[in-house]
């Protein structure tokens, strides 16, 4: 006579609660929502006032007002869209730089132990101080590295920092997280079998293909890990705009989370700084979304 095998649902029931486990983790999962969650949900709530800390006592609710001046207000646009500027120019060129840097590290040749420590160096330094050494040791228009190479063509000193103020911040960040790319890329490339490359260049497969069809799909979940973590880091970038260019000329390199330090500590605006912060939260969430995507979508045709 056969037994009818248990659904899931029955088994699940029949499971009793591990009282202990619950005990044991209870004081993290409290920790955690206390410290991630609760001031999320003050930002919330302080998003839908119009609060000046100038006038501390007259905190009216004004609902949605805020967000609407963030996408109502043209500066406040501007605003956005350089934080998606930024965000974007700096992934893809840390993908294609370290993923060009990746493919040479993953090759034999003397001095690979040391070349690869001296090109992480650059993610190891604070955020000001790549600021400070790109903003006064490579692009003064006086006594700067670039400064000096073109007075060595008969060329005239540029002023990046004023004349291309968003591209000179985004090289400095590009050059800060390159090498979280090409590591991240290098793990990836260094777990791929070398039998099933060796068996793929005597069917005659060229050097394209090879990176096509067998390599780009390999590296498939080694890009939306570096995708995802430098689009959350980035979304924070402050150190390099606050020391190199203060969010100017104008506006021009105002972020959200430059604006959301001068809404907050210098105009002592909490509802509308909440309100950038919540409207930053999700848009982190959305482009990581849209960016992953993306790439799932070109790998798997890569794959077909």
């Amino acid at each position: 006579m056969m037994q009818s095998l248990p659904t899931p649902t029955q088994e699940n029931k029949k499971k009793p609660i591990n009282i202990a486990a619950v005990l044991l983790v209870l004081p993290a999962l409290v920790y955690l929502i206390v410290t991630t969650q609760l001031p999320f949900i003050m930002t919330v709530y302080y998003s839908f006032f119009k609060w000046n800390l100038t006038i501390p006592n007259d905190r009216p609710f004004i609902g949605l007002s805020n967000y609407l001046s963030l996408f109502t207000d043209a500066q406040n646009l501007h605003v956005m869209l350089n934080t998606v500027v930024l965000m974007l120019s700096v992934v893809v060129l840390t993908i294609l730089i370290g993923g060009a840097v990746a493919m040479l590290l993953n090759r034999r040749f003397l001095g690979r132990g040391m070349v690869r420590t001296l090109f992480i160096s650059s993610f190891l330094v604070m955020p000001v101080v790549t600021a400070v050494v790109w903003k006064n040791m490579l692009m003064n228009p006086v006594f700067g590295f670039f400064a000096w190479i073109s007075q060595q063509l008969g060329l005239p000193a540029v002023d990046y920092l004023s004349q291309y103020p968003m591209a000179s911040i985004v090289a400095m960040v590009t050059w800060e997280w390159t090498p979280f790319a090409a590591l991240i890329l290098l793990t990836g490339l260094q777990s791929m079998p070398e039998d099933q490359l060796e068996a793929a260049r005597l069917d005659g497969c060229t050097p394209l293909q090879e990176f096509w069809y067998m390599l780009l799909p390999h590296l498939s979940k080694s890009l939306e890990v570096v995708v995802l973590l430098e689009t959350i880091f980035l979304m924070q970038v402050y150190g390099e705009i606050y020391t190199a260019t203060s969010g100017g000329p104008g506006i021009s390199t105002t972020t959200i989370p430059y604006f959301i330090y001068q809404k907050a500590f210098a105009e002592y605006n909490i509802g509308l700084a909440s309100a950038a912060g919540v409207l930053a939260v999700l848009f982190t969430n959305l482009v990581s979304s849209v960016i992953l995507r993306m790439i799932g979508r070109n790998i798997q045709g890569a794959q077909a």
